[in-house]
């Protein structure tokens, strides 16, 4: 028995590296470490660094504001005059060679002069091309594209202002027309800008530009992708978010009253032609608030509807 005890620690001496006491470390090496942590995790990976470095890209690169995509035209002798007019901003006026003179070119000609800008003369067949062969009459203008802002730029106007934030949002506004009056209005009553979906909306036409009178001009406008996305960002930054519809949970008189949200930082949002608010917009609203009218209409138009609400809310903060 001897010679078999000291065989074994013959052999003891002979696994390299064996010593004493380390199955613990073992045992405790092959217990569970939880899940393997993600590469973009692992400090020294190869996509942990380059996660840093795309997320420092991303803070340090500028916004991008959305633009539309190319300019436009007004095409049509009163649709030139009517422009210049309401001083929208345009690039050139064209005219085409051997286009009578009558009093609208006239005064198309003399509205050009006063304002500085630049009177090319071309070819009809030109003019067709360029204005997509609308019914030009020998006269059009070309508009550049709208700048639009970005959506934090709304409530960034608000805080150099030193004011309360009230921003209009439009939830697909189709008619041109309805959006110019929605950014008169909001320029009147103290709205620090409008924010428009970036699809299945109007956008800043020659027609929205004429019906808003100039304000376009003194008010941002601002595109969103997500217009619920948007909301939320807004929300997120302090604002409560109302939407107006007929079957409203208050009445307009008593969002203004002093218990109301009238005088905090608000974001009214205005529904589409016939079909009002969406869903997830009316589930992303804070409130929602009806106008009270004396005969049974069926709905106010969407500008009215805002110049009213946006009057109220002026009127209640004083």
């Amino acid at each position: 028995m001897a010679g078999n005890s000291n065989r074994k620690g013959a052999i003891r001496k002979q696994k390299k590296g064996a010593t004493v006491g380390t199955g613990g470390h073992v045992r405790r090496g092959l217990e569970g470490k939880g899940p393997t942590p993600k590469a973009s995790e692992r400090p020294y990976h190869k996509q942990y660094k380059i996660k840093a470095k795309q997320e420092k890209v991303a803070a340090t690169k500028p916004r991008r504001a959305p633009k539309s995509t190319d300019a436009e035209w007004a095409a049509g002798r009163n649709s030139v005059v009517e422009v210049l007019r309401a001083q929208i901003p345009v690039t050139a006026v064209y005219v085409a060679e051997g286009a009578e003179r009558d009093g609208r070119l006239r005064e198309a000609f003399k509205l050009a002069a006063e304002q500085g800008l630049n009177m090319l003369e071309v070819t009809r067949g030109e003019m067709d091309r360029m204005t997509g062969g609308a019914v030009h009459q020998g006269l059009a203008a070309r508009l550049p594209a709208y700048e639009y802002a970005h959506p934090d730029d709304l409530l960034e106007r608000a805080t150099d202002n030193d004011e309360v934030p009230l921003i209009l949002a439009l939830d697909s506004i189709t008619d041109p027309r309805n959006l110019g009056a929605a950014i008169r209005s909001a320029a009147g009553f103290g709205a620090h800008g409008v924010l428009i979906p970036e699809r299945r909306a109007a956008g800043m036409t020659a027609s929205a530009w004429k019906t808003s009178a100039g304000a376009a001009a003194r008010i941002p406008v601002a595109q969103t992708v997500n217009l619920v996305r948007q909301l939320k960002a807004y929300q997120a930054a302090g604002c409560m978010v109302i939407g107006l519809d007929a079957e409203g949970d208050v009445t307009l008189p008593e969002l203004c009253t002093p218990e109301g949200l009238a005088g905090g930082p608000l974001v009214v949002v205005v529904g589409s032609e016939g079909k009002g608010l969406s869903r997830l917009v009316t589930e992303t609203c804070d409130q929602i608030v009806s106008i009270p009218m004396v005969n049974d209409l069926e709905s106010l138009n969407a500008g009215v509807a805002a110049s009213v609400t946006l009057y109220a809310i002026s009127q209640a903060r004083g």
